[in-house]
């Protein structure tokens, strides 16, 4: 296969089109290759020569009958065809940055993303590969759909035992997987399979967010964004959009956060009578107005999240199933978590404790991640030696767990103790963080 050719920037007025730039959003190359023939005058063989593909396959994803998910793949088409990062939810492209003085200029304060996880194999599989898969699988029967859900249920309970590093390149491949099954499955099954990779995608979101690897998680947040919106399922795109919420709320951009926790919140009202799913998103939109330190606002999601969860005891069987891990212990712990960020550390602190108690073993994530947010109430009082206990109680946690977020919240409060260096319980935090780190 021929590699991507030079090529010259398209031109202005279909980047600043609103058609361009709903197409990149949604990540549909199919409309973007057609918008590239009729507005910039670049045929389908010229195309495939700058993105280092075959003219049959642009071909197909012109006509809808291939998609792109490899994360390689999109980049290799936005450098062959000059596409602002941006505009595909990438980083900004080598090509867009102009000298390394600008580099540091406009970097951002905190740790460089790693590179996307590659496929188990190293790197991506090539297009032949994909339809040789394709071909030895022969047909998608009903057995196939119910043994990929278990992987996803086996997925998300490692993910939440264990962080998703190592999970993450077998997530991308089973939803490689199931979107290679989506182009030759039977009508009946073609729902189910596009829900299954919906799932996938936000799973592998998810994996990258926890991985903090923000622009990688966006990509796959938008893939099951679109998928979920192409079958019109409401509840799950309201899911999604509160997984992009939380991860604005984490990048610092609170105010994108709280649009999308209520367009969340919107999108799952009109899909009808959920009082789970609606509990999560106004915790979702609490954090937001937390990180703005809009205390109001904050109560005032927290009330409309306790008062949801009410309308829903009893009726858990009804909601579905990716937001059921939404109980009344998460309540709880979330709950203070907001009073935390707010700086109400009197108010947060016996809440966290009591979810602690309450939390399962097996969760080590959240149990860690818990821990870290009773260390930041505690040491917002001013009780250091209990501070200090309670982050080495999440920093042991991370020993039997591979989480970038939960290391980094660590990182965080190791920093906020530094006037702090010469008490005792510091010090002995410090050589317990040395330990765990060597």
């Amino acid at each position: 296969m021929p590699g991507p050719q030079p090529h010259h920037r398209l031109p202005p007025a279909l980047l600043a089109s609103h058609e361009w730039q709903d197409a990149c959003r949604s990540r549909d190359f199919a409309r973007i290759f057609r918008l590239v023939k009729l507005k910039a005058g670049i045929y389908p063989s010229r195309i495939a020569a700058l993105c280092g593909m075959t003219p049959s396959r642009v071909g197909e994803i012109m006509t809808g009958r291939r998609a792109l998910a490899h994360i390689d793949v999109i980049e290799r088409v936005a450098d062959g065809l000059r596409i602002p990062g941006a505009m595909l939810g990438l980083a900004h492209r080598p090509w867009e940055i102009p000298s390394s003085d600008h580099v540091r200029e406009r970097a951002p304060r905190r740790e460089p993303e790693p590179a996307p996880t590659p496929a188990p194999s190293g790197p991506a599989p090539s297009d032949n590969l994909e339809d040789l898969l394709a071909l030895a699988d022969g047909r998608v029967t009903r057995s196939t759909l119910t043994a990929l859900h278990s992987s996803v249920e086996d997925y998300w309970r490692r993910d939440d035992q264990h962080g998703g590093a190592s999970l993450r390149p077998a997530i991308v491949g089973h939803l490689t997987y199931v979107i290679q099954m989506m182009r030759t499955a039977h009508d009946t099954l073609q729902r189910d399979l596009q829900s299954l990779a919906a799932e996938l995608a936000r799973l592998a979101g998810w994996a990258y967010f926890d991985a903090r690897q923000y622009s990688t998680a966006r990509i796959y947040f938008a893939q099951a964004l679109g998928l979920s919106h192409e079958q019109n399922d409401r509840l799950f795109m309201a899911n999604v959009l509160s997984c992009m919420s939380l991860q604005a709320t984490y990048e610092g951009n609170a105010v994108d956060a709280i649009a999308l926790a209520c367009k969340a919140q919107d999108t799952a009202r009109a899909a009808g009578d959920q009082p789970l799913v609606m509990s999560m998103l106004h915790m979702r939109e609490a954090f937001a107005h937390a990180t703005l330190g809009d205390s109001s606002s904050c109560h005032q999601a927290i009330d409309r999240s306790r008062d949801a969860y009410e309308l829903a005891r009893g009726r858990e069987d009804e909601a579905p199933s990716w937001v059921r891990y939404f109980d009344e212990t998460k309540l709880i712990v979330d709950t203070g978590i907001a009073y935390a960020r707010l700086g109400e550390a009197p108010r947060a602190e016996p809440l966290i404790t009591e979810a602690l108690r309450r939390q399962a073993a097996g969760r080590q994530r959240g149990r860690a991640l818990h821990a870290y947010w009773l260390a930041t109430a505690q040491f917002q009082q001013g009780k250091l030696d209990a501070a200090c206990l309670s982050a080495t109680l999440a920093l042991d946690l991370t020993a039997a767990i591979d989480s970038p977020r939960v290391a980094g919240h660590l990182q965080e409060f190791r920093r906020r103790l530094a006037p702090y260096a010469r008490e005792t319980p510091v010090i002995r935090f410090e050589q317990r963080m040395r330990e765990a780190l060597c």
